[in-house]
């Protein structure tokens, strides 16, 4: 009989699973999705972070780091999401979904009413940027988790 991981191992797997997935977002924005659009660096982590602590970047390289120390927080909570998903028997592309829906909307919502998103004011192509970079990190996220989680 396999034993059942705890709570803890599972999160914990998770987080390693999103902090992962994040890095395979970075990737495929700087590497696919940048050159094609030409989108600059996106600062949004920064400014979430910035608007919710009381932490205000003092120059550039500050804000740099505060962006890159946000954006992977942020993939370890995608993280946390698929061990709860997880933990509830949800993997693959159930899993997925279930995670895309919640954790994405939560975002764009959070950060609506934060005054740091005006989604309605988006192009169809900002907003296909968005969804499909934030699925490449949910896709990446699910595939690790799953991965990691066969492991004994």
């Amino acid at each position: 009989m396999t034993e059942v991981p705890s709570a803890q191992a599972t999160i914990g797997r998770g987080v390693l699973a999103g902090l992962a997935g994040t890095a395979v977002m970075t990737a495929f924005q700087k590497f696919v999705e940048m050159p094609i659009t030409g989108r600059e660096e996106s600062f949004a982590p920064a400014n979430f972070a910035a608007k919710i602590l009381p932490i205000e970047p003092k120059n550039e390289q500050e804000r740099q780091r505060l962006n890159w120390v946000t954006h992977f927080a942020l993939g370890a909570m995608w993280g946390t999401a698929f061990g709860i998903a997880g933990r509830a028997g949800l993997h693959g592309q159930k899993a997925v979904a279930a995670v895309f829906a919640v954790v994405y909307t939560g975002d764009v919502l959070l950060n609506t009413a934060l005054g740091l998103y005006e989604p309605s004011s988006w192009s169809k192509g900002e907003l296909a940027v968005d969804v499909i970079d934030k699925l490449v990190q949910a896709e990446a996220t699910g595939a690790i988790f799953d991965r990691i989680s066969q492991s004994p």
